[in-house]
């Protein structure tokens, strides 16, 4: 499996830049890299001195680029999705919708590029997959589809199965399925196949982002103000959703001790201005990618001492919500909510206490 490198960071604080250096830079390490521009734009074809198009094209020894184009990427997931109907039902109902006459909703284009790059990783053709995207609060909710999907198909197929409504059609599953369905279906067993088949798919992306040798984030900064400040809030919204952030890259600064102690424990990087298209300095400053052994766990469950850890950097006490309904621990933070799903002998103990201190939200039950 490879591994998904991205950027975040304020706009113009360089992300591109980053993402076209570590490519050189890994390729020459012997890496096998893909670099994939969500930009459809020709900037990225002129970086790199050749066009791109929605197939991987060679640019150096060991490093390949692709600019997803998401009336492409919708086409081909429309395909797939006709063929998992068709799977089910006797009688497909989507065969006369067209992926070519789809429209895009905001944030499809993200969540497209994510199921795109997951086909590059399964092709097994790369080590190293670097997503230059927006880099952004969306970038990174894109990226906790995976847990946040397995949470609402747990919870509202459970809400399903035990309500009222649920019972009084329970009897009616199995001639209607056996009707429509190449399959039979009773009450007891509902959608278990499909269900099943997207929670493996959503299993699969979790542990994929729980890893960061699978997925891994570098925060982009300058000497502004308000880009240091974005980049602290980003690393506290990464940890929401899983994703491991390896360190600070300061393009074209010198951070004070200060500025580096904001961000500890993950270290800072001081990187060079690139004077015209002389890469070679800023390629030789750049930390080792695959260096992941000093990065925080997003989160820690410790049985034994009853408590749950939430690393949550770049947030103060105010910004950090907890509430309790049912078994399940909800986080509000960076704008987003996380749910911790409980282990035995965890599950459904109420909070006994709270509290926040270095970076962490400590949890007892």
């Amino acid at each position: 499996m490879a591994q998904v490198l991205t950027f975040i960071g304020k706009g113009g604080v360089g992300r591109t830049t980053m993402a076209i250096a570590a490519a050189k830079r890994l390729a020459q390490q012997g890496e096998r890299v893909l670099l994939a521009c969500q930009d459809p734009s020709p900037v990225m074809g002129l970086r790199l001195g050749q066009p791109l198009g929605i197939t991987p094209v060679a640019i150096a020894p060991n490093f390949e680029a692709v600019q997803f184009s998401a009336p492409a990427l919708i086409t081909q997931a429309w395909e797939e999705v006709k063929a998992r109907e068709a799977k089910y039902l006797r009688f497909p109902v989507l065969k006369n919708v067209y992926g070519q006459e789809l429209g895009l909703f905001p944030g499809m284009d993200v969540a497209l590029a994510l199921y795109a790059i997951r086909g590059y990783n399964l092709s097994s053709n790369y080590d190293v997959i670097i997503y230059d995207g927006a880099g952004d609060l969306n970038t990174l909710r894109t990226l906790g589809i995976p847990e946040t999907g397995s949470w609402y198909i747990r919870r509202f197929r459970n809400v399903m199965l035990e309500s009222d409504l649920g019972k009084a059609v329970a009897p009616f599953i199995q001639p209607i399925t056996s009707a429509v369905l190449n399959i039979s279906w009773s009450w007891d067993n509902f959608a278990n196949q499909p269900t099943e088949e997207t929670q493996e798919l959503l299993n699969e992306g979790r542990n994929a982002i729980a890893d960061p040798q699978r997925v891994l984030a570098y925060l982009v900064t300058d000497e502004q103000p308000e880009a240091i400040a974005l980049a602290q809030y980003y690393w506290g919204s990464a940890q929401q959703v899983g994703v491991s952030v390896g360190g600070v890259l300061w393009n074209r600064v010198n951070p004070s001790a200060e500025q580096v102690k904001d961000f500890l424990p993950i270290p800072s990087t001081s990187l060079p201005t690139l004077p015209g298209e002389n890469w070679d300095a800023l390629l030789a400053a750049l930390p080792n990618f695959r260096d992941t052994d000093h990065i925080p766990k997003p989160l820690t469950i410790d049985t034994t001492a009853r408590q749950v850890k939430i690393f949550l950097p770049g947030l103060t006490k105010n910004q950090v919500k907890l509430t309790q309904y049912g078994p399940e621990l909800t986080i509000e933070a960076g704008d987003q909510r996380r749910n911790i799903f409980l282990p035995p002998p965890l599950t459904g103990q109420p909070v006994k206490g709270a509290k926040f201190q270095d970076h962490y939200l400590i949890i007892s039950l």
